[in-house]
C-alpha cells in the first residue's frame, strides 16, 4: 500500500465501529451551512404557520365550521411534516448516517408517508366541500354538517394510514425483519417499480383529477353566478355593488388558480422522475430536491387556505399580541 492509498483509507469515516457499517458523509462548508439554515427556516415557518391555524380554529368557537375543520385537519398533516419530516431530512442531508435504529426508521417513514397522504386527502375533501357550497348553497348547511365532516376526516386519516401501511409492507419497509439494509446505519426507502405506478395513480392522478375537475366546475359556476348577479345589480342601477361583486369573484378565481398551480408545480416533478427511476433511493440528491418541493407544499398550504381569510389574520394578531392572556 502506498502513501496515497493509506491517507485515503485514514480519511474514510464510518457510522458505527463494525465491519458492516455504512460510510459516513458529513457535509460542511459555507454553502452547506447556508443550505441547512435555509431548510431549517422553512421547517420553523411551516410549524409556526400551521400551529397558528390549529390554535385559531381550535380556540374560537365561531370558526368551528365544516370547511374550517378540513383546514384544521390539513394543518395537522402539514404540522407533522414541519415538526418531524423536515428536521429529520435536514439532519440526514448534513450527516448521512441513521443512528436511531430500524424501529425509529420505520416510524419516521410512516409519519413521512401519512403526512403527505393525509395532506392530499384533505385537499380533495376541501375541493368537494367547496363544490357542494357553490353548486347547492341553499342546502349546503343541511348536507354538510360538523358531525358529517368530522366523520369524513376520520375516514380520510384512516384510509391514509391503511394505504401507508400496505405501501410500506409490500415495499419491505414496515417490519424490522423485512428491511434489508445494505449496511448498518442507513434509513432509505427503495420503491419497487410496480408500486411506483400504483402510487402514481392513487396518490397523484386520482386526487389531481378530482381537484382539477371540481375546481373547473366551481370556476364555471362562479362565472355564471357572477354574470347573473351583475346583470341584476346593473338592472337596478346599483353599479357600485356590481363592481364589488366582480372584484370578489375575481379574487376567488385567482385563489382557486393558485391552489391548482401550486399543487401541480410541486407534485408533478416528483412523480415524473419516479417513473424514470427503477430504484428510488431515499437519500439521493435527486430525491432530496424533489421531496423538498413536496415538503414546501406544507408551508404553502396554510398561506393558500387560511392566511387569505380575514379570520386567520385577526386570530393571528390575537395570539401574537398576547391578547389571549389579558
Amino acid at each position: 500500500m502506498n502513501i496515497t492509498e493509506y491517507q485515503q483509507n485514514m480519511t474514510v469515516q464510518y457510522c458505527f465501529p463494525d465491519n458492516n457499517s455504512c460510510r459516513k458523509e458529513v457535509r460542511t462548508g459555507p454553502g452547506n451551512i447556508f443550505l441547512f439554515s435555509f431548510l431549517s427556516c422553512i421547517s420553523v415557518c411551516t410549524v409556526i404557520l400551521n400551529l397558528f391555524v390549529i390554535l385559531s380554529i381550535s380556540h374560537f368557537k365561531q370558526l368551528h365550521t365544516p370547511t374550517n375543520l378540513l383546514i384544521l385537519s390539513l394543518a395537522v398533516a402539514d404540522l407533522l411534516m414541519g415538526l418531524v419530516v423536515m428536521p429529520v431530512n435536514t439532519m440526514q442531508l448534513r450527516d448521512s448516517c441513521w443512528y436511531l435504529g430500524k424501529m425509529a426508521c420505520i416510524i419516521f417513514l410512516v409519519i413521512n408517508c401519512i403526512s403527505a397522504s393525509a395532506s392530499v386527502c384533505n385537499m380533495v375533501f376541501i375541493a368537494v366541500d367547496r363544490y357542494i357550497a357553490v353548486s347547492d348553497p341553499r342546502l349546503y348547511s343541511t348536507k354538510v354538517t360538523v358531525c358529517k365532516m368530522s366523520l369524513c376526516i376520520i375516514l380520510g386519516w384512516s384510509f391514509s394510514l391503511l394505504y401507508v401501511l400496505i405501501y410500506l409492507y409490500f415495499n419491505d419497509h414496515l417490519l424490522p425483519s423485512q428491511i434489508l439494509s445494505r449496511c448498518h446505519g442507513e434509513c432509505i426507502l427503495i420503491l419497487k417499480s410496480s408500486w411506483v405506478t400504483i402510487d402514481l395513480v392513487i396518490s397523484f392522478l386520482c386526487p389531481c383529477s378530482v381537484i382539477l375537475t371540481l375546481y373547473s366546475i366551481i370556476f364555471t359556476l362562479a362565472r355564471h353566478q357572477a354574470k347573473a348577479v351583475r346583470s341584476m345589480l346593473n338592472a337596478t342601477s346599483n353599479r357600485h355593488r356590481a363592481k364589488v361583486f366582480k372584484s370578489s369573484n375575481s379574487k376567488a378565481a385567482k385563489t382557486l388558480g393558485i391552489v391548482v398551480c401550486v399543487y401541480l408545480a410541486l407534485w408533478i416533478p416528483f412523480y415524473l422522475c419516479s417513473l424514470s427511476l427503477e430504484n428510488f433511493p431515499y437519500l439521493s440528491i435527486v430525491w432530496s430536491v424533489l421531496a423538498w418541493l413536496i415538503f414546501i407544499n406544507s408551508s404553502v398550504n396554510p398561506l393558500i387556505y387560511a392566511i387569505f381569510y380575514p379570520w386567520f389574520r385577526a386570530s393571528a394578531k390575537y395570539f401574537l399580541t398576547c391578547t389571549r392572556f389579558n
